[in-house]
C-alpha cells in the first residue's frame, strides 16, 4: 500500500518535506480489529506538534492522521461490532485501556494507557490502517467522506470544548483562532445557543472575513479588545498571546478553555506579563482540553447530521500532505484540509 510516513522529528523550514512516501505491507487485523480502506484522512494541527515535537514522542516511524474514513474491508476474529462494507470513521482516541477509574467513568481520554491514532500507532496517512472495532465510528450518510473526515477530530474536539465552557443560550462566546475546529463550533453554536452572540478573534484578514460570513457578529485581531465582554472563550491556536488577550476578554466568572493538545515555543514571556487584575480577578476560570473520549465523537457526529453541519473542505491527493502540512504550518487555513486517497 502506499502511505506517508514519518521517521524522526522535523522543525518548519522552507521546502519542507518531513514526510516520506513509501510502500508498505497491507496490515492484517489482530483479534477484535478491523481493516480499513481509507478514501479520506484530515489534516490536523497535531501532526505539526507531533513532527515539530511538541507533543509525546510519536513511535518512529509512524504514519501519521487520526481523521480517517473508509470501509471495513477486513475483521479479525471477534470483531463483531460492523459488517464488512460499512463505512466508518476513526479519532485521536485509538485505544484506552478500559479498566481505569477515568475509563469506567467515561473519561477514557484521560486514561494513562491512551493510545494516539497517527502517534502511538500506525494512522490515516496511507491507503490501509487497523483500529479496534469497539474504538472505529460509523459514519452517518449524510456526509461525503471527505466532510466527515474533520468532524472525527475538528469538529468532536470541538465539540468537547463547547461542552466545557458551560455556555448557556444568550451569552456571548469568544473564538481564539478560526481554522478547522473553531469554523465548526461557530456552525454548532448557531444552531444550539440560538440567542449566542459570536465574537472572532483571528491572525489574518481572510479567516476574519470567513468568520463573519459564517455568523460571526464581530470579528477582529488577536489583540483588539471585544467590543462585550464574554461568558466564555475557546483558544485553538499553537500560541500563548492569544490565552494572556482572551482573558483580557472574559466576563466576571467567565472561563477561558483551551484546545490545544500542545503550544508553540513562542515567547512564553507573555505568560509572565498576566496582570491579576485585567487577565484573572474575579473568579475567571482556565481549563484545558485533553484529547477526545469515543462518546465525544458519537455524540458529535449524531449532532452534526441532524443540524447538517458540513465543513468547508480543501483536498489534496495523498502525495502532496508534506505540501498541505506546510501550508497549514503558514496559516493558509480554511477550513479542514482533508488528503484523498486515489
Amino acid at each position: 500500500m502506499k502511505a506517508m510516513i514519518l521517521k524522526g522529528l522535523s522543525k518548519y523550514r522552507e521546502s519542507w518535506t518531513p514526510l516520506e512516501p513509501v510502500e508498505l505491507p497491507i496490515p492484517e487485523p489482530g483479534p477484535g480489529e478491523i481493516r480499513i480502506r481509507v478514501s479520506a484522512c484530515g489534516i490536523c494541527h497535531t501532526e505539526l506538534d507531533e513532527i515539530e515535537g511538541r507533543t509525546p514522542p510519536p513511535r518512529f516511524p509512524v504514519i501519521p492522521g487520526h481523521q480517517v474514513v473508509g470501509r471495513v474491508e477486513k475483521k479479525g476474529a471477534g470483531a463483531s461490532e460492523y459488517q464488512i462494507g460499512d463505512r466508518v470513521g476513526v479519532g485521536w482516541i485509538y485505544s484506552s485501556c478500559g479498566q481505569c477509574r477515568e475509563c469506567r467513568k467515561g473519561l477514557e481520554n484521560l486514561c494513562t494507557d491512551f493510545r494516539a491514532t497517527g502517534r502511538d500507532v500506525h494512522g490515516g496517512y496511507a491507503q490501509y490502517m487497523v483500529v479496534p472495532a469497539a474504538f472505529a465510528h460509523p459514519v452517518p450518510e449524510r456526509f461525503t467522506d471527505t466532510e466527515a473526515a474533520p468532524l472525527l477530530c475538528a469538529g468532536a474536539i470541538g465539540y468537547r470544548s463547547l461542552r466545557l465552557t458551560g455556555l448557556e443560550d444568550g451569552q456571548n462566546l469568544g473564538l481564539t483562532g478560526f481554522g478547522a475546529s473553531a469554523h465548526l463550533v461557530l456552525k454548532m453554536v448557531r444552531r444550539r445557543y440560538p440567542h449566542t452572540d459570536v465574537y472572532v478573534f483571528a491572525r489574518s484578514e481572510k479567516e476574519r472575513d470567513f468568520a463573519r460570513q459564517l455568523g460571526a457578529v464581530w470579528a477582529g485581531s488577536t489583540t483588539d479588545p471585544s467590543p462585550r465582554k464574554l461568558h466564555a472563550v475557546i483558544d485553538t491556536t499553537p500560541a500563548w498571546k492569544p490565552i494572556v488577550e482572551a482573558l483580557k476578554n472574559l466576563e466576571k466568572g467567565g472561563r477561558l478553555v483551551i484546545n490545544a493538545i500542545r503550544k508553540e515555543e513562542g515567547d512564553k514571556s507573555e505568560l509572565l506579563n498576566l496582570d491579576y487584575p485585567d487577565h484573572l480577578w474575579l473568579e475567571k476560570e482556565i481549563k484545558s482540553v485533553a484529547n477526545v473520549a469515543r462518546q465525544d465523537i458519537r455524540e458529535f457526529l449524531e449532532l452534526a447530521a441532524e443540524i447538517p453541519l458540513h465543513p468547508e473542505t480543501q483536498e489534496y491527493e495523498l502525495r502532496e500532505a508534506n505540501r498541505a502540512l506546510a501550508e497549514l504550518k503558514e496559516g493558509k487555513v480554511r477550513g479542514g484540509k482533508v488528503l484523498i486517497m486515489k
